[in-house]
């Protein structure tokens, strides 16, 4: 008899960690039920783009792709739109896009499967409910990674700034057991994995009612193998002096935290509903590289928020210098409709003209910073983990515990394995490096 053939998917993801995360589980899940993962989408039998909603450029990015794939798909390929986008806008994708037949949020991956087949039988369906019991425990997720791997902890977020439209995509914060999140890091332990990456919306106000995220941290960085330990994203208010001791307490906690800001404007923060001043912003930081010192530190910035004057956009500018991150992810601000900035008077808008000045001021002193810092650590030797081929031919990128880019000359046999590199150069924001004791590799990821 000859062996049957297995549909195929094809998943193309958009968005931050917690999407990659998410179409890890979806992958997962169809795998489970007879799909086999192709890498374009003219192989597809089911075509699945997981969307994100945090800016207005995202999303038409989707529209225009989903354009794209009715060209692209076969005639009888499902076309899915999954994720944020697809919880914010709905049955709204459907009406717009014929040749799509699934709408699926975040919380209604458990029901592809069916959904997929209800599809070919000619049944489009949206499918957006909140449940707020939903971690999907039993998945086994598909991850693309095989050296480093995303846990997520918690889902959906109570802190509702003006800005952002994570809770009407995530729903309200919910946090899963500390029992499980240990069981999933043996799991990846056993796949020859020795970093993780704990993810939540904000995720240092995890808690599962009998454990808090300092007690997450210790137990996770207690598993046998886990040599690195990251997170993202964390919320200023949020970092107890329990979770801070526990960061510096924890060996495998990395020596980076990425602590979106936003703003260094008190006035502007307040408009943002951060819950926080610039002051309680620096005193965080504070007690961080107290903690720990050397930590690195990456953020989060907003330029042209409504009513944001050149007065507060400067105190950014001076808290950027002042705090000397190691990089930043800087944005001019984008409206997301249902958001309380929308409905901020209309003459509090910032042109977009000003906005694009404000962002290339920004990204000038956030570079200039980062080059000097970068300059004083040539010569310095650092541990590195291989994560990757570089894009250019013969080299390999690799990852220093505060979240440093290395590129090095090597073969991809390294990948996955542990070195101590010497920084040579800079580019301003990455580092090369040359291997100069090359440790014992850990086994690669089945």
């Amino acid at each position: 008899m000859t062996e049957a053939i297995r549909p195929t998917v094809y998943i193309e993801t958009y968005g931050c960690q917690m999407n990659v995360s998410d179409s890890e589980l979806i992958l997962g899940k169809l795998a489970a039920s007879g799909y086999d993962e192709v890498k374009a989408p003219e192989a597809a039998d089911v075509i699945l783009v997981n969307t994100c909603a945090i800016r207005e450029h995202a999303e038409q990015r989707v529209i225009g792709r989903l354009g794209e794939m009715k060209s692209r798909m076969k005639n009888d390929a499902i076309l899915g739109v999954t994720g944020c986008m697809a919880q914010r806008l709905g049955p709204q994708i459907l009406k717009s896009a014929k040749h799509v037949s699934l709408v699926v949020g975040p919380d209604g991956y458990r029901s592809l499967p069916l959904l997929v087949e209800n599809a070919r039988a000619g049944l489009r369906a949206s499918v957006t409910d909140f449940d707020l019991e939903e971690h999907y425990e039993d998945f086994k997720p598909r991850r693309f990674d095989k050296v480093k791997a995303w846990i997520p902890v918690q889902r959906g977020c109570d802190y509702r700034c003006t800005y952002c439209i994570v809770p009407t995509t995530r729903g309200p914060e919910r946090s899963r057991q500390l029992e499980q999140v240990v069981r999933e890091t043996r799991e990846i332990v056993a796949e020859g994995m020795s970093e993780v990456v704990l993810l939540g919306q904000t995720v240092n106000s995890y808690t599962d009612g009998r454990h808090d995220f300092a007690d997450l941290l210790r137990a996770v960085g207690a598993v046998d193998g886990i040599k690195r330990l990251r997170f993202t994203s964390p919320h200023p208010n949020d970092f107890s002096n329990r979770v801070i001791e526990a960061m510096a307490e924890t060996s495998a906690v990395c020596e980076h935290v990425h602590l979106p800001m936003q703003s260094g404007s008190t006035r502007t923060l307040k408009r943002m509903l951060r819950r926080y001043s610039r002051e309680g912003y620096f005193e965080c930081v504070d007690r961080l590289r107290s903690a720990m010192p050397g930590i690195s530190m990456t953020t989060d910035i907003i330029v042209g928020f409504p009513g944001e004057t050149e007065q507060d956009f400067e105190e950014t500018l001076t808290a950027v210098d002042a705090i000397g991150f190691d990089d930043a992810y800087t944005f001019k601000f984008s409206p997301r409709e249902g958001t309380p900035a929308t409905k901020m008077p209309e003459n509090e808008f910032v042109s977009d003209g000003v906005a694009s000045e404000r962002l290339a001021r920004l990204i000038s002193t956030v570079r200039s910073g980062m080059r000097e810092r970068n300059l004083g650590s040539l010569g310095q030797r650092r541990e590195v983990l291989i994560e990757k081929e570089a894009r250019r031919g013969g080299l390999l990128q690799a990852r220093t515990r505060d979240f440093k880019t290395v590129i090095v000359p090597g073969e991809a046999n390294l990948i996955g394995t542990y070195a101590t590199v010497e920084l040579t150069g800079t580019t301003g924001s990455t580092f090369t490096g040359a291997i100069v004791r090359e440790r014992a590799a850990l086994p690669m990821a089945r």
